[in-house]
This record gives structure tokens, sequence and C-alpha cells, in this order.
């Protein structure tokens, strides 16, 4: 393309400027061929002639349009050159406070010198998992990118930050850090990610120093490599460091500061623990002083140094080493301040008794008399002798410091290296990013060996840097398939020769330090004789022969010789080291002998997992002890920076630029000849180079497409968009060379883009330009054919009222026309004048009033200004302190937890194995007790099998035990007869009684007579005071009308108060609803990992022997609830152990809940102690009582043996009728013995018969006693077990562990009867004397009811007076009981207790045997069929169809009189298991669950729980309630992330709450049921404590579905309400840079709104088939709806391509949408619209003008929901898509923030995407009457009973 096509009239061009370096200007006209100047008009309107440089001709740069300026990526610009870079960094760091730019592969950070809101937790999350051109630069967003890149290509990476000092470095990396620290976490719970981020305060205090440039500079370089596992999670971390500044130790320079670590000692010498190292203010030391800035602005030195303690603690050095180090930096300050004298020319001294070397050699260890004899004297060795030679007092002061940069360079490669064995594990290393933070280039006035190494870094790494740029350009093209030639780019091997190579610079250095005469002089000699002819990249100063001068790839550098050969030597004096090596302090000998001899502080051993250690080696062929062969500090600096080369090289570099804008360290301040200066030493002008010599510019076709189709013809659109590209751009662009046709991408050169939107611009004007003139001619038509109309109708009545008035016109006469012309001319003129004079008038008041304003305009924005800046300042500052004291308490708070947390890890490590020697050992007593458990089984088996034979003998002599039954029963009637003699004992007590009743009598009257004459008394006064009163009443009267004038006053203020405080309760109540929801999943969290803990240690007990399961023998078995979870663990997770044995156990949280468990253990032993002692003191009451005790019980254990007895005889009898049954079968099954009629047969049919018979009459028996017994036991232990939940719940409450809680449960049982027994004392000590007064006529009518019992029993069959004996039985021993209680309450408790055991053991007993008999029956009615199948087969002859009929074969029921459904469901206790695994475990809300009524789980388990109401079984509700939120969170847990399973447990949840306060029989829950609903109300429990532990349960259900609805939801958010266009052709692509962000052009279709809406329904849907109630609907929704506001405002914030004005209007379409959405479903007042206020407003910015005052008012009004930094954000992020929209000026933002400066809100940047609003369950009963209620088969509850 032609210059004179670019270089045209009002063209823009960069021209370069003395002070700004470039400036902008205009071409007045254009350029011709030829022209030897330019004429340029300046941005102030200054006209100048730019000439022409005549040789090259080269003319200025032009400047890209403004579109492209304040671009992401300086890639994407079309110019690429410096000025436009410059402008564009300059454009957004000054006006979009943007620190970050993309430059291809590198990030530019530019140093803001201010805090800045960008760096949070929630601006991680957002960066995490997000493409890298997807959102706006960042350090997170490389960190990110290195993240991917190490899981997705499996290579380790690197991330080189490099800059100035001041730049910003340290702060990058550190940043950096954090990101990986924060997104991938631990793999262990030793926190190695905190430890990580805790190695920077240690390397800061003992490597930082405040500087001219910098207060918080690191003065060396360092590598840190973080690694990772297998699953990219943080391993550990090793940290390498390069060059440390140890001339700083002992100087600085003007105002500049030592290392921090030497200040923040002196700030902290008033502590108690550092009076012995003698330290004071840091003006008092030499070493901390030469700077005189001790101080720096807003830094606390005292709550540093406790930040950098904790942080030792935190990598695990203890206190005993830190004070060592302390005392190591303590005794180099004072060796600082040991004085030096001259004794004479050549020799020195030092004073004697000199107090500061004193305090060195205590310190250190030394003897004093040593150390002052080698400061001033060195030894001397020859071949023959040695000689001590006396110092000068200057040489001898530069041994002192060399000494003191030798201690603290050994100090500092200690802690660097215990650093790094703190954050080494043994866990291997998958994989590593390594974060290198290094100085950049450096020039100063005095350049010397510091700079000069640091500058050979930086030529090595610039090397590399322009090695991956060009390779990475290359892959580009290779892959596009675009042909490419070499790119010419700048190669600094040459000069990185001249460092490096033979008879290099280094390598002269080297030769000359082993010279024994060897000088600075001599050295730049050989400098000069070996390069100065040979290399054009060595130079000499024209004025000096002691420097010399290097071209480097940044700049020139003059380095002055003197000091290298000093510094590159380091030597210190050998005799000097030798008295610190004899030192008795420990660490001071640790830190001068050999690496491989160093201890670790903590007694880590550095791990051999996976991580290659970079060391410098000595070469072993050398003798390393030998002065002479000591590497020197370049060598070793070469060594190391090899390796490290060779480290880059082996990973996926990311680099950081960071540029300093300003010297003078002001907030946003650029100064653009430092910001040039940086930007060609850092390598970001050189990508633009090799960027700008190949094709810089790069599209995708789509985009092409989709962004020029303005210039498209119809004619040449085709199908295939590629082809239409081709078509196009080869009639646009003529130079086919200026673009090349990539597989996916179009490149084109640099400039064309610009062109190309020239011409887009050109096609886009002309076209509006051709719209406003059609529309401007039909509406200058319009109003010409309405004027034309208008005239012809006033045409003609004027016409017609002229002829009319001719007449009278004609008869004028000339005289009459000459007056009418002078009176025109005189109205004219006069009109004319008043016309004149009063514009003059207003233009002179408008004119006025204008300067006016603009005046004092100017001054209110200059004194608003510095105002602004005061205020600001000073609230950063107070913002700065307050965030750095509270981060600084924070990380002492959580570093103190987390060493305490450390030192308890130790502890229980140390007792793990004898603790794992308990467990053993206790498992082995379990085997065992087991195996005797089994014996004592199969014995008694055989025991029972023995006495089944016995039992047909016995059965004949049942006659004989009735008698003598008979006769027990006589014998208890004559105990009654003795009983009914204490009748008169009681009547003497009732005289007694009588006496004291007279005597109480006699006292009454007494107090009678005295208060007669009290009252007469009182009466008088009474008097009195009515006189008084009457006074009084006009007081009161008085007083009365002003307090009810206060009183409305009062009350008026009281409503308002009242108002207010009612709103206030409100927020607070909703914050607490909030804080304790978020408490409750907080507690759910725990609880999962509680139960994840306990299935490991579960799995861990039952690897050896998988089929048994360990039951904690601490736990009680008296507790229902827990007994029942322990079986029900056992049963549901069988199989889930076998198929979790191989998952990895944590076995340090496994100690400390064993630790803690052992403590419990602990306190229960001590608690059941005191129990037993208690027990005594009851057992010594209870002795008195024992014989009158056995006497009343021994007929009860005697009818038990005997009933006992006669049931297993009966058993065996049974048994054995079946053996012989079965062996008649067997055995004539072949001959037809068995066949109807046959004797066999006979034989079998008559057993049969009279088995059927005894078993009905034996189950009959069994089930009275049972109930008997179950209805004595309940009303013995109702009361107290009732009040059991509330106690248990109160007491675990308490609780604040919950890994603890459950062994809580275990010491609770414990405890529990202790409790029970100490309340029944008191109750029966309240109640002994009404006891005592009833038990005469108790006796008289237990007489009398033995009498008739008797004489029925007598009158009875035999058959029936087992029964009745036992029922008489029964009541006997009850009324023996409560006779006992009477007389006894202690012993009374402890017998009842027995006999209570005694009838549980009756019971167990029973019920086993009646299992048993059900187990005969069951075999009887098979082989009854199998008899009736073989009778079947015969002829009919042999018998006769009413035989077969007739037997026995089905059992004999005992016929119930059927009743009406009450809404109860009956189950047995076996199948409660049943009950919820099919109810609620194996339910799936896919299949069975949609066809159900909604909700009917929950009306199926609350008519289980009527029933267990209405029979009176506590234990029954408590294991139902129990085992049914355990199974809803078991399968939570389990399919927690279906939304379908959530949704269905959150409506029967709520829906089962509501059933429980609908029939709770409170008022306030009963008004809306029916009067058949109120009969079905809980009758005999309160489970309110149980409602609002299943409202925890709901809530913990709401939160998940929430996250499972969020995670659907995430995904859709951003490509369907931001990136996918909803109307087509709104909104046109921006050319982008290297960086490309994934749009939905690439992936249309994959999401957009309509995906959202669809789900949003599917979610709807969803829950009203579940019956989930309507207003949890509404809930549900609204945090649909925040959600999805929240993440598009937050993706909006961070994406500056999404702010725009077409972007704003595709943002109101896609709100509309959602509105119209929730309108169909009828949703709209559900508060869902108020949720995305902030995004609507957010679009409305992006829509609205931005220039004026009144907009901003406007603005500020509007955005109400926006917080000021989020408009600032959007206003600044703002950015035209094309030329005809225009740009925020700085001056607008500016006065939005002035007028947003007076709100009150948090300054977060970004929504939290988390928050989840409180729920509320509202009640809604249900009209649904349970009677109704029918259950489908496919649940497979066949087991329950209607009742």
């Amino acid at each position: 393309m032609a210059a004179s096509e670019l270089y045209t009239k009002c063209a823009r061009v960069w021209i370069p400027d003395a002070e700004e370096v470039w400036k902008s200007a205009e071409l007045t006209k254009d350029y011709k061929n030829g022209d030897a100047s330019l004429h340029l008009t300046l941005e102030d309107g200054t006209s100048i002639d730019h000439k022409l440089d005549p040789k090259t001709k080269n003319l200025p740069y032009l400047r890209n349009p403004d579109i492209l300026v304040g671009e992401n990526d300086l890639t994407a610009l079309s110019y690429l050159h410096e000025p436009a870079v410059l402008h564009n960094l300059k454009v957004r760091f000054i006006d979009s406070k943007l620190i970050y730019t993309y430059c291809g592969i590198v990030l530019v950070a530019i140093n803001p010198y201010e805090t800045l809101p960008i760096y949070g937790t929630d601006i991680i999350n957002a960066y995490s998992g997000q493409n890298m051109g997807d959102m706006d630069p960042h350090i997170f967003a490389v960190a990110e990118e290195a993240y991917k890149q190490m899981a997705r290509d499996e290579r380790n990476q690197s991330i080189i930050v490099s800059g100035e000092s001041g730049a910003g470095k340290t702060v990058s990396a550190k940043y950096a850090m954090r990101y990986f620290a924060t997104v991938s976490g631990s793999a262990s719970e030793a926190n190695v990610e905190d430890k990580v981020l805790a190695s920077n305060p240690i390397m800061e205090a003992i490597g930082n120093a405040k500087t001219t440039r910098n207060d918080n500079s690191s003065r060396f370089g360092k590598y840190i490599e973080i690694g990772f596992d297998t699953r990219y999670r943080i391993i550990g971390a090793n940290m390498r460091t390069y060059l440390l500044e140890k001339s700083r130790v002992v100087f600085q320079a003007d105002e500049e500061r030592n290392y921090h670590i030497f200040y923040q000692l002196c700030a902290s010498a008033h502590l108690p623990e550092f009076k012995n190292l003698r330290l004071s203010s840091a003006n008092d030391f030499l070493y901390t002083r030469q700077g005189r800035s001790p101080v720096i602005d807003g830094v606390d030195d005292t709550k540093e140094l406790c930040t950098t303690r904790n942080a030792f603690t935190l990598l695990g050095i203890n206190e005993s080493y830190q004070m060592g180090l302390f005392q190591v930096l303590a005794a180099i300050l004072h060796l600082g301040n040991v004085e030096i004298k001259d004794r004479d020319s050549d020799s020195s001294l030092i004073p004697p008794n000199n107090r500061h070397l004193t305090a060195f050699c205590e310190l250190v260890g030394v003897t004093y008399q040593d150390m002052a004899q080698w400061l001033c004297h060195r030894k001397l060795k020859t071949t023959t002798e040695t000689y001590v030679k006396p110092l000068p007092r200057l040489q001898a002061t530069n041994a002192r410091d060399a000494l003191s940069k030798h201690i603290y360079a050994k100090l500092f490669n200690w802690i660097v290296e215990h650093v790094n064995k703190a954050l080494i594990t043994n866990v291997k290393q998958h994989s590593f990013i390594g974060v290198l933070d290094i100085y950049g280039f450096e020039t100063f006035e005095i350049n010397s060996f510091e700079q000069f190494c640091i500058n050979y870094a930086n030529e090595k790494l610039q090397q590399q840097f322009n090695m991956h740029v060009f390779k990475l350009e290359q892959e580009e093209y290779m892959k596009e398939q675009i042909p490419w030639t070499l790119i010419d780019f700048y190669d600094n091997q040459p000069c990185i020769n001249l460092i490096e190579a033979k008879m290099g610079i280094l390598d002269l250095l080297d030769e000359e330090c082993k010279m024994p005469k060897g000088s600075d002089n001599s050295w730049a000699q050989k400098l000069y004789n070996t390069h100065l002819k040979t290399c054009s990249l060595f130079e000499k100063p024209r004025m000096s022969n002691r420097a010399f001068i290097i071209q480097h790839f940044a700049d020139k550098v003059e380095y002055q010789c003197d000091g290298f050969l000093e510094k590159n030597k380091d030597t210190v004096n050998e005799e000097q080291i030798n008295v610190m090596k004899a030192s008795k302090f420990d660490l001071l000998v640790e830190l001068f002998q050999d690496e491989e001899k160093a201890t670790s502080p903590t007694g880590q051993v550095p791990g051999t997992g996976g991580r290659t250690r970079l060391s410098i080696k000595p070469d072993k062929g050398r003798d390393t002890k030998s002065k002479e062969h000591k590497k020197t500090v370049g060598c070793q600096f070469r060594n190391s920076l090899q390796m490290l080369m060779e480290t880059l090289n082996a990973t996926t570099p990311h680099y950081v630029r960071c540029i300093k804008p300003n010297d003078f360290k002001l907030a946003f301040s650029f100064d653009p000849k430092r910001a040039v200066q940086q930007l060609r030493a850092c390598g970001v002008l050189e990508t633009i180079r090799i960027s700008a010599a190949g094709f810089p510019s790069r599209w995708t076709y789509q985009e092409f497409f989709s962004r020029y189709r303005v210039l498209m013809k119809q004619k040449d659109v085709l199908p295939d968009k590629k082809m239409t590209c081709r078509n196009v751009l080869e009639k646009l662009v003529q130079d086919q060379d200026k673009y090349q046709f990539g597989k996916t991408k179009i490149f084109f050169r640099a400039g064309q883009v610009a062109y190309l939107e020239k011409l887009r611009a050109d096609k886009l004007r002309a076209a509006c330009i051709r719209i406003q003139k059609t529309i401007r001619c039909w509406l200058a038509r319009k109003k010409y054919l309405r004027k034309r109309c208008a005239a012809i109708t006033i045409q003609r009545f004027t016409r017609g009222y002229q002829a009319r008035c001719l007449a009278k016109f004609m008869r004028r006469t000339q005289a009459a026309t000459i007056i009418q012309k002078y009176q025109r001319m005189y109205v004219e003129k006069k009109r004319y004048r008043q016309k004149q004079a009063a514009a003059l008038a207003m233009q002179t008041i408008l004119r006025a009033y204008m300067a006016r304003q603009k005046y004092q305009a100017l001054l209110r924005e200059a004194k608003a200004v510095i105002i602004q800046k005061r205020i600001r300042g000073w609230l950063a500052r107070c913002w700065y302190k307050r965030c750095l004291l509270s981060i600084v308490y924070l990380q002492c708070c959580i570093r103190r937890m987390r060493a305490r947390r450390e030192l308890k890890k130790l502890k229980i490590e140390a007792r793990s194995v004898e603790h794992f020697k308990k467990l053993n050992k206790g498992m082995e007593n379990k085997i065992m007790q087991l195996q005797r458990k089994i014996d004592e089984q199969s014995k008694e088996n055989r025991t029972i099998n023995e006495k089944l034979v016995g039992l047909e003998s016995s059965y004949t002599a049942e006659s004989e035990r009735m008698r003598g039954e008979l006769g027990r029963l006589r014998g208890v009637e004559e105990d009654a007869k003795n009983k009914a003699n204490q009748v008169s004992s009681l009547l003497e007590e009732l005289e007694r009684l009588k006496k004291e009743l007279s005597a109480t009598q006699q006292e009454k009257k007494t107090i009678e007579d005295w208060a007669q004459k009290y009252r007469d008394e009182m009466e008088k006064m009474v008097s009195e005071l009515k006189d008084q009163n009457g006074l009084l009443k006009k007081e009161k009267d008085d007083l009365n009308r002003s307090i009810q004038e206060q009183s409305q006053q009062m009350t008026e203020k009281m409503a308002r108060a009242i108002v207010q405080e009612t709103q206030q309760l409100e927020t607070d109540l909703n914050e607490e609803r909030s804080r304790y929801q978020n408490l409750l999943t907080e507690h759910l969290r725990l609880e999962e990992k509680y139960d994840d803990l306990k299935e490991e240690m579960a799995l861990s007990s039952n690897v050896s022997k998988p089929g048994h399961r360990r039951t904690d023998s601490t736990h009680s078995s008296n507790e229902s609830e827990y007994t029942y979870n322990s079986e029900y663990a056992e049963l549901e997770d069988g199989s889930r152990a076998r198929e979790d044995v191989t998952r990895g156990i944590d076995t340090s949280l496994t100690l400390k809940l064993q630790k803690r468990l052992t403590e419990l253990e602990q306190e229960k032993q001590s608690l059941r102690n005191e129990l037993e002692n208690k027990e005594e003191q009851f057992q010594r009451a209870r002795a008195r009582d024992d014989e009158e005790f056995k006497k009343a019980r021994g007929a009860e254990l005697e009818y038990e043996s005997l009933k006992r007895q006669e049931l297993e005889s009966e058993n065996k009898k049974l048994k054995h009728d079946l053996a012989e049954m079965r062996q008649s079968l067997l055995g004539n099954a072949a001959t037809g013995a068995g066949a109807p009629g046959s004797p066999a047969y006979k034989v079998l049919l008559d057993q049969l018969n009279a088995s059927c018979e005894e078993l009905e009459v034996r189950k009959e028996e069994v089930l009275i006693l049972r109930s008997q017994l179950v209805s004595q036991k309940e009303a013995m232990h109702h009361k107290e077990t009732m009040t059991e939940p509330s106690v248990y719940a109160a007491d675990v409450s308490k609780l604040k562990d919950a890994e603890v809680k459950q062994a809580y449960v275990g010491l609770k049982d414990t405890n529990r009867l202790l409790e029970q027994q100490l309340q029944t004392q008191r109750r029966t000590y309240d109640n002994e004397v009404e006891a005592l007064r009833g038990e005469l006529q108790n006796v008289k009518e237990e007489n009398n009811r033995q009498q008739q019992l008797l004489a029925q029993n007598l009158q009875l069959p035999p058959e029936a007076r087992i029964e009745a004996s036992l029922q008489h039985e029964i009541t006997r021993l009850t009324n023996e009981n409560l006779e006992l209680m009477a007389e006894d309450p202690t012993a009374s408790r402890e017998a009842r207790v027995i006999i209570l055991r005694r009838m549980v053991d009756l019971m167990e007993q029973l019920e086993k045997q009646d299992r048993t008999i059900r187990k005969l029956k069951k075999q009887l009615k098979v082989y009854s069929k199998r008899i009736g199948e073989m009778g079947a087969g015969q002829t009919e002859g042999q018998t006769s169809p009413g035989q077969m009929v007739d037997e026995p074969i089905h059992p004999v029921n005992i016929p119930r009189r059927e009743k009406d459904f009450q809404g109860m469901l009956e189950y047995k206790k076996e199948d409660e298991l049943k009950l919820v695994k099919n109810l609620i475990l194996e339910l799936k809300p896919r299949g069975v669950a949609v066809n159900l009524i909604p909700g009917l789980p929950a009306y199926i388990l609350f008519m289980c729980l009527r029933h267990a109401d209405y029979v009176n079984d506590d234990q029954k509700v408590r294991t139902l309630l129990t085992s049914t939120i355990n199974s809803i969170k078991k399968i939570l847990k389990k399919r927690g992330d279906d939304f379908e399973t959530v949704s269905f447990w959150l409506a029967n949840t709520c829906r089962f709450l509501h059933c429980l306060k609908q029939y709770s029989g409170d008022e306030q829950f009963m008004k809306h049921n029916t009067s058949r609903q109120n009969e079905h109300c809980l009758s005999n429990f309160d489970l309110a404590e149980y409602r609002q532990v299943i409202s925890d349960l709901a809530i913990q259900i709401y939160q998940q579905l929430i996250k499972c609805m969020e995670n659907i939801l995430q995904p859709m958010i951003v490509s369907g309400m931001l990136e996918h266009e909803t109307i087509q052709g709104v909104s046109g692509v921006k050319p982008t840079g290297l960086r490309k962000r994934t749009s939905s052009i690439a992936d249309e279709g994959t999401y957009t709104l309509d995906s959202i809406l669809r789900q949003l329904s599917a979610f709807h849907s969803t829950m009203c088939q579940h019956g989930t109630d309507p207003e949890l609907i509404k809930q549900v929704v609204k945090q649909q709806f925040y959600i999805i506001g929240a993440v598009t405002l937050n993706n909006l914030l961070l994406r500056k391509d999404m702010c725009s004005w077409s972007k704003g209007m595709q943002i109101r379409y896609n709100v509309s949408q959602l509105e119209e959405w929730l309108r169909d479903k009828g949703l709209m007042t559900c508060g869902a619209k108020e949720t995305l206020e902030p995004l609507i407003q957010a679009a409305q910015l992006l829509q609205v003008k931005k220039k004026t005052d009144e907009d901003a008012e406007a603005i500020c009004s509007m955005c109400l929901a926006l917080t000021t930094a989020q408009i600032v954000k959007v206003l600044n992020l703002y950015t035209p898509v094309n030329e005809f929209e225009e740009r925020v000026s700085v001056a607008f933002i500016r006065t939005i923030q002035t007028r947003l400066r007076d709100r009150c809100e948090s300054p977060q940047l970004l929504m939290d995407t988390k928050m989840i609003y409180p729920v509320t369950f509202p009640f809604n009963p249900s009209s649904l009457a349970l009677e109704t209620i029918q259950i489908p088969g496919s649940l497979n509850l066949a087991f329950l009973t209607r009742v």
C-alpha cells in the first residue's frame, strides 16, 4: 500500500519528543512522494513542519485508530511500534486504572504504588478454570495458564518475573504463589501451601531492604519450585537463591536501610526474651544508621518481627533455634560497633574492655582475647615459617566488615537450607511450577561487580526469551501452514560470549584473582588488551583507565573496576574463621561446618520422593579445602546461572515484566521516559518487533466475516465462509503479500487491520449519510407539502377579501400612500433598534454569566482536586494501617493455631504405637469373648436338646405340679393374712398424728389472737393514711395530666422507634438465620468428614477379619437410639466395607480421634468409679431388706423356672414329633406306606393335630406373658424414658467438637442410670408419708382380691388355670414392688431394677421360644402341603376328599374384629430396616416415585410414627425418626449431585415436617385441620425437638439443592448471558491479540439463553412434580436468579471486551426474557427480579450517555444497586466497538467518584456467588386425609399393616 494512501490529510502520526518521548500530531496536508517535510498540527493546536531524514526518508509512525486504543493485548494493535505500545499502556494505566496488559506471551505489570482490591479470594475464584484470553489481563491469569498447562501437557512450568527494583517483582511472585496455594490445596494435613506462603515473610526479613527506589526491595534473586502430586495438589517447595547483596550488611547509602531483620530486632529490644541480646535503638549501631532512614512509613517493625517469628514456627524452626539466629544477628550489630583505633601507621588496636566486642564474644561464645587479636592482625605463611602481621586501621576495619558479611551470608544460606527442608515432603513429586523472582537490568552512575552479575544474568534470560518468542511464532506459522521466512531478531550471544567465554571477562577476572599481586588496574589492562580491538561490544571510556563499557541488549553500561577482585574473591581472615569454629555456641559452629553435617532444627530428613535438588557441587578432582582452588563468586554465579537456564529450558516459560512507572513512588503517575527505558530493557519491544516483522494481526474466518460483513455485497456471500473471506479480501487488498490464508485464521501484516477498519468506517459513514439524506428529504418534502397546502388556503381567503376591499383601496389617494410609506419606515426602524439593543444586552449578560460559571467551575474543580488528594491519601493510609494490623494479627493467630496442631500431631504420633497395641489387645479379648460365647451357645444347644428328651416324661406330671402350685397359692394367702397384722401398728401411728393435730390447733388459736391485735393497730394507721391520701390525690391529678401529654408524645416516638426496631429486627433475623444455616452447612461438612473417618477406622479394624465388625465397648447398650445406629450401620455398611477396604486411611486424624476417645474413656472411667461409690451407699441400705425381698421373689423365680421348663419340654416334644414324621415320610416314601389310609399316615395326622393345638395354646400363653411384661416395663419407665431425649439432646448440644459427639453418647449412657436413681429417690422421699397412710387400705383390698382369685382359679379348667395364675402372679409382683417402694425407696429401686432385668431376660427367652415355634409351624405347613400333594395322586377310593380338607394344615388363628382404618401403619421392629431401605434408600425419583402422590413417602413415615405414638412405644418413635434422618442423609451423600433426588427429598422432608406440625396437637397448627384430622393428632409424645432436627435437615437439603443447581447452571451463564448474540448483528467482534478468547462464535450453539431458560423450566417442573411447597419454589427461583445475575455481572466486570453499548443491549434483552419466564410461571412476586437489579443497572450504565454532569447525576441516581467500585470499573472498562461510539473521559469518571464518595458501602468489587439466601419453611398443612392414602405395591411395603 503506497504511503500516499496512508499519509493523507487528517491522518495521525507519532513524532519524537524530548519530554514525552513521543507526541501525537495530525497531518494538515496530504503527503506526496518526494516531500522533504510533513505539515503537522499538535494536539495543543501548534502547527509545525516535521522534516524527514534526507538519507532514510523514513516517515513517522502512524497512530492506531481510537477503537484499538486501550486493548488488553498489545499485539491486537494494527500498528505495532514503540509509541503505540507506550500510548496503549499509558491509557490503560492512567485512564482505566488497569495495571496489567498482555504483550503476546508477556504480561506487562505496572506498579500502581497503591493497594488495589483485585487480589481477593473472589478474584482468584473468578479466574480459576478460565482460559487466559477470556478474562482481563492479570497475574492470576498467567498463574492459571501455567497450572492448566502443567495438568494438560504433563510438562513442568516456569513463571519468570523480572523488572527493576521497585517495579513489583516480589509482590507479583507472591500473588502467583498465593494463587497456586488457593486453587490447588494441599495433599496432606501439613498445609504445605501455607508453609510455602510462610516462607515469604522470612525471606523478606533477611533478604529485603529499603532502597531509594523501593521500600521493600529484594536484594537477592530466588527461584522457587512448587511441587505437585499426580492430582496437582501442592506437596512441597524448594528455593534457590542467587547473589545476595552482602555489602549492604556493612554499608547503606543515604535514604536506604540495612536488611529488615536488624531493624525488627532493634524495635523489639524491649521484649523480655531479647534482654540478653543487649540491643537498643537502630540509631545506636553503625550497621543500621548509615542510611539515616531507620523507619519506613506505615511499617511497624515490632509486628513484622512477630510475623517473622510465627513464620519460623510454622516452618518448624523452634524457639531455641530462633533465639540462636537472633543472637547471631545481634552479634553482627555489636561487631559493627567495635571501634578500631590507630596504634601507629602500620598497626591498630582495640581498646580494652570494649563493651560491644564483649557483647559480641558473649553472644557467639568466643574468647575476647582471640577476637581482639585477630581483628587487628593476620597470619602470613611462607614455605619456611609463619608470622603474625599487624593490620592498619583501615584494613582491620575492612576485615571486621568482611567477617560480618561472611557471618550474615552463612546465616542466610542456613535459613534458606532449613526453609527448604521444612518445605520438602516424602510424597513423590509429579510436576512443578517454578517462580523466578530475579533482578532486572540495572544501570547506575557507578556500576560495580553486583551490577555486572545482574546484567549478565539478564543477558542470559533475554536470550532465552528471544528464542522462545521466535519458537512460538514459528510454531504458529507451521500450524497454520503459512510460508515463512527467517525473522531477523537481535541475538545477544556475542555479548554473552564476551562475558563467559574462554578469555572472557569472567575468565580474566578469575585469572587475576589467582595472581599473587593481582589488582583491579592490571585486570583492566588485560581487558583492554584482549577485547578492545576484537569485540565491538566492548569499549573503553575516554577519560578513565579503570573502567570499561559493555553494549548490553538494553543499553550501554559503564563499569568501574574498583573492588571487582575483592568482591570476586570474597576472602575472610582464616584465623577469624577458626575462632568462629572454636565457638561454644552450637548454632555458630553449625553455620561454619560442612553442609552435609548440618542438622535440622525440626528434626526432619529431606524427602527422597521425586524432587531433584539443584545445588552447586564442588569438583571432586580438586581439593576443596585448599584456598587456591576455592571457587570465586563469579564462577559460582556462572554455574548456578547455567543450572537455572537448564531448568528454564526444560520447562514451559511464562513471562511477567514489571514496570516502574516513576521514580517518586507516586500512585498512578506515568513517566514515559522511565517506562520506555524499561520496556526496551525487559524485551517487550523486542517481542513487538518480532511480531511486527511477520503477520501480527490474526483473525479467524468467522471473526473476519462477522466484523467486515458490511464490506461485502450479497452476491459475495457464499455458504463457505472461508471462500467468502478469501474473495472479499482479494478485492479489498490488492497486495497479496499483506496477508496470508491459514487453515483456521487469516494473517495480516502490520497496518492492514487499520486499513480495513478505515474501509469499514467509511462504508458505515456512507451508509449513515445515505440514510440521513433519505430521511431528511422525506421530512423536508412532508413539511413542504403541508406549507403549500396552508399557503393555497390562505391565498384563497385573502384574495376574496382583497376583491371585496378593492374599491376601498382604489379610493386611497397618493397622500395616504406616502403616509403609509413613512409610517412603515418609522416602525421598522424603531423595531430594528429595539431588537438590536435587546440582542446586545442579552449577549452581554449571557457572556458575563458564562464567564462567571466557567470561573466558578474551574475554581471548584481545583479545590475539589486538592481536597480529594488529601482525603484519599489520608484514607488510603488509614486503610492500609488497619489492613496491615488485621492481616498481621490474623496471620499470628492462624500460625499459632497451626503450630499447636503440628505439635499435637507430633505428640499423637509418639504415642500411636502403644495405642495400637492397646487396640489390638482389646480386639484379641473381644475375639476370645466371642469364642467363649460360641462355646457357651453350643453347650446351651446341647443342654436344650437333652431337656427336650425329658419334656415327654414331665408332661405326665403336669397335674401334680398344678396341685403344688395350688399349695403355694394357699401359702401366699397366709402371708397376706400375716400382713393384716400390720394394721394395728398403723392405727397407733394414726393416734400419734391426731395428738400432733390437736397441738397444732392450739398454736393456731394463739396466732389468731395476735393477728386480731395487729388488725386493730393497722386500722388506726389506715385512717391516718386516708387523710394523707386525699392530699396526694390532688397532686396525682396534676401529674396525670402532664403524664398524659408526655405519654402521647412518647407513644408517637415509640411507634416510630418500634417501626425502626422492627425493620432492624427483621434484618437481624435474616442475618441470624443466614448465620445459623451457614453453621448447619459447616456442621454437615464436619459430620460427613467424621463419617468418612469413622468408616476408615472401621475398615482399618476389619482388614484382618472382614466378616465381623468391632463394637466399641465403651458405648452403653441401654440407649436404644445409639444401639439402633450401631446395628443399622453394621447392616448397611457391610457391603460398603468390602468395596472401600482399599481406601487410604488418614493416620494423623485417626490418631487424633483415638486420643480424644482415650480421654473420654478416662473421663468415663472416673464417672464409673463415682457411680460405683454411690452404688455401694445404696447397697448398705438395701442389705436390710434382702431377706424380705428374697421371700417375695422366691415364688416368682420358681414359677418362671417351671414355666420355662414346661415350654422347653413342649418344644422338645414338637421337635421329636417332627423328627418322627420326617423319618416316616423318608422311610416309607418308596413303598407307598405314607399313602392316605395307611397306619403311618394316620399316626402323622394325629401328631399334626396335636401339635397344632399345642402350638396355638403355647402361642397364646407366650403372647399374654409378653404383653404383661411389656406393659409392666412401660409403666415403670415411661416417665423417665420420655425425658431422656431432651436431656440427651441438651448435653450433646453443649459439645462444640463434632468428631467426639458420638463418643460422648456412650459416656452419657453410662451416667444416665445414676441420674435416674437420684431422681427416683427424691420423688420417693416426698411421697413416703402418703404411701404409709394408704398402705392399710391397700392391704385390705389385696386380701380380698387374693381370696376372689383363689376361688376363681379353683373353678377354672386346668388349661385356663395356668394363664390365670401367670396373670395373677404378675399382678402380685407389681403390688409388692409398690409396697417395697413405699417402705424403703432405695431398696425398692434396686429391687425393681433387678426384677426388670429378670423380666427382660425372660422376655428374650420367650421370644426365642416363640421364634422356634414359628419356625416349626412353617415346617409343619410345608410337610402338610407335601402330604396333600401326595394324597392327591391316590385313588378316590382310598380316602375321601374331606379328609384332606379337614386336616389341620392351616394354623388356627385367633379371630379379630375388623376396625375402621385410622390412618396408621403398623410394622414389626425387625422390619424397620426393610422399611427404610425400600422407602428411602432404594426409592428412585425417576422411576417409581414419579407416579406417586406428591409427598407419599413422608405420609407413610408419619403414619408409621403415629402407630408408634398410639401404642406408646417411645423407643420405636425414636429409632424410626433417627433411622429416617440418617437414611435421608445417606442417600443425599450418595446421590447429592442428582437434582431430582435432592429435590424429591427436600419436598418429602418438608412435607414430613408439616405433618409433624399439623398433627402435633398445638392449636396454632390445628386451625386448618378438619375434625377427622384433629382426631389423628399425636397423643403421647411431644416431638418439638425432633421437628427442629428435621427443620435443620431440610435446610441442609435446600443448600445441597442450591449447590447442585449452581453446578448445572454455572457453565451456561457466561455463554448464554454474555457471549451468545441473542440479537444477531448488533455487536461486532473487535480485533484481538495473541490471547484469543473462547467466544460463542467458535462454539456457536453450545449454550444460549434458550439453554438457560430450558434448564430453569426443567428445575421448576421437577420441583412442582415432587410437590415442593410453592413458597419454597419461590425461594429456590430467587436463588437461581441471584446466581445468574452475580456470575454474569462478575464476568462483565472482569472482561473489557464485554463492556460496550451493544453488549448492554444484549444483556437487557436477555434479562427481559428471564422476566418473561417469571411471568409465565407466575413467579414475579418471589423477589427474583430484584436480584437481577445490579445486572440491569450495569447494562443501563453501558447504554446511557456519559458526557455531562447531568449524565453523571442520572447515573448516580440510577445505579443504586451497584457499588462505587463496580460503577467506576464498568466506566473504566467501557470500550467502543465502532468509531461512532465515544470513550468515557477521565474527568467524567472522576465526577462520578466525587458524587459517590459519600456512599456507605463495602469496597468489594465482585458479588459473592457463594451467598445463599436464608431459607424459611412456612407452615403448609395438607388437606389429604391419612385414612384415604393407598400404598402402591411397587414400593414393596407389603409388611406394613393398616390400623
